[in-house]
């Protein structure tokens, strides 16, 4: 396979540059950073510092536990590392909007993110003004750093990229990719503990399968993310079927 002379680009600014790229360099990802699909930088933010300590946080103004990554060297970080205009530039932070498969795909349609991996207490608000940066959420709790979240926004992203999977069709017809979560999955053994696939799934009649799974799916959506079911339009709805063995 040819090199790609324009792949989509991720740079990642982080304080362990060693964790990168981790399960990006396997399966899926790894294999199309390898034939260049997609590249990978990563920048240690102490490069950036300006004394012999190589400093990168100080206390919290007004006081406080722990440490916060000052405005300066961060700042330098991402101006060295983003030569170009347009790239979304993003922080990964608890406190963000919560990365959705829709913004994922806008993410990897585009030409690749700066994503800033925080530490400790957080970065200082001022660098995240003055250099836009657009905070994400992975969920509603909270980690070390941002790398591991930065890890799963990749991984979501790369998997979209033209070439990456093996079927077009495998990256839209899945969780979320219809607001709705994806419905089961079922292979051989025909029978599994006195448990048989459901029989619509071997009649070949594509129609009733399609219709079986669009009606699975709107129920375990129901079921687990009503938030999901309540924002879609009610046209794109379909009535669960009749189902007779229920009591």
């Amino acid at each position: 396979m040819s090199f790609d002379p324009n792949p989509w680009r991720a740079t990642v600014l982080t304080l362990f540059p060693e964790m990168f790229p981790g399960p990006l360099g396997v399966s899926l990802a790894g294999r199309a950073l390898a034939t260049g699909l997609w590249t990978l930088e990563v920048r240690d933010i102490r490069a950036s510092a300006t004394d012999r300590h190589r400093s990168v946080d100080d206390t919290p103004a007004g006081g406080g536990p722990g440490m916060v990554l000052r405005a300066d060297v961060l700042a330098a970080a991402i101006d060295a590392a983003d030569a170009a205009l347009g790239r979304p530039r993003l922080v990964m932070s608890p406190r963000g909007r919560p990365l959705t498969q829709g913004r994922v795909a806008e993410l990897a349609a585009g030409p690749g993110p700066l994503i800033v991996c925080g530490r400790f207490e957080g970065i200082d608000q001022r660098v995240i003004d003055a250099r836009d940066l657009e905070e994400v959420s992975i969920g509603d709790y909270v980690l070390s750093g941002g790398e591991i979240a930065a890890l799963a926004l990749l991984d979501a992203c790369v998997r979209l990229l033209p070439g990456v999977m093996g079927k077009a069709e495998s990256g839209t017809d899945e969780s979320f990719s219809d607001g709705l979560l994806e419905y089961p999955q079922y292979t051989r053994p025909q029978s599994f503990e006195d448990r048989p696939i459901p029989e619509i799934l071997a009649s070949g009649d594509h129609a009733k399968v399609a219709a079986w799974r669009r009606a699975e799916a709107e129920k375990l959506t129901r079921a687990r993310r009503p938030d999901l079911f309540a924002t879609r339009p009610a046209a794109t709805r379909q009535k669960p079927p009749k189902n007779t063995t229920d009591g």
